[in-house]
């Protein structure tokens, strides 16, 4: 399968899973052990996606904006991956008392500094995406306005936080329809592809 088709696919998992992740903080879905188990798992497949999309528009971003905001995003989806698995797979064991003494220590810096990185990257990697002319503006906007509220999950009331989520995952979808369309160039070493 191409590049782009597989980073689309993980796109549409990802808009499902933070729609999933939204029912079920907001109640509409049970808290089950499967709810749960897939919980970080929208971050990660986020990160698979913004790599198909930084791939397509990476010619027509301009060097520094593409690359800063890809880096950025990635860093920021890969620490919001690592924050959804202690949140799901360690705070449950541990008593009120160790959760607020990490919160209130590094592990709660931690958190801070990953919400700061995704927004800078959430916000230049839209920049770019916009620039770039290659995605849908609409699709790009709902991502980063949904994802303003995703990452600062902390600092917003949750039904602003799980609104956020849900336009964050029509975004990427969108976003993930468009790279599925894309066509891939071919790679070829040493010979001259015809007409171009």
């Amino acid at each position: 399968m191409r590049i782009y088709r597989v980073t689309a696919a993980a796109g549409f998992v990802c808009a499902v899973l933070l729609v999933i992740n939204s029912a079920r903080r907001a109640g509409f879905l049970p808290e089950t052990a499967f709810t749960h188990a897939i919980a970080p798992f929208g971050a990660l497949t986020g990160l698979l996606a913004i790599t198909g999309i930084y791939l397509l528009i990476r010619g027509t971003t301009g060097t520094t904006l593409g690359l800063v905001g890809y880096v950025l995003n990635s860093v920021g989806l890969a620490g919001a991956f690592a924050i959804e698995y202690i949140l799901h797979f360690v705070f449950p064991y541990l008593n009120g008392g160790t959760i607020t003494g990490l919160l209130a220590g590094s592990t709660g810096r931690a958190f801070l500094v990953t919400s700061v990185i995704l927004l800078a990257g959430v916000l230049t990697f839209s920049a770019a995406a916009i620039r770039s002319g290659a995605m849908p503006v609409v699709g790009v906007v709902l991502y980063a306005a949904g994802m303003i509220p995703g990452s600062l999950r902390s600092l917003v009331p949750v039904p602003v936080y799980l609104i956020g989520l849900v336009a964050a995952a029509a975004g990427v979808a969108w976003m993930a329809a468009r790279l599925w369309s894309a066509e891939e160039e071919p790679v070829m070493r040493g010979v001259q592809v015809e007409g171009r």
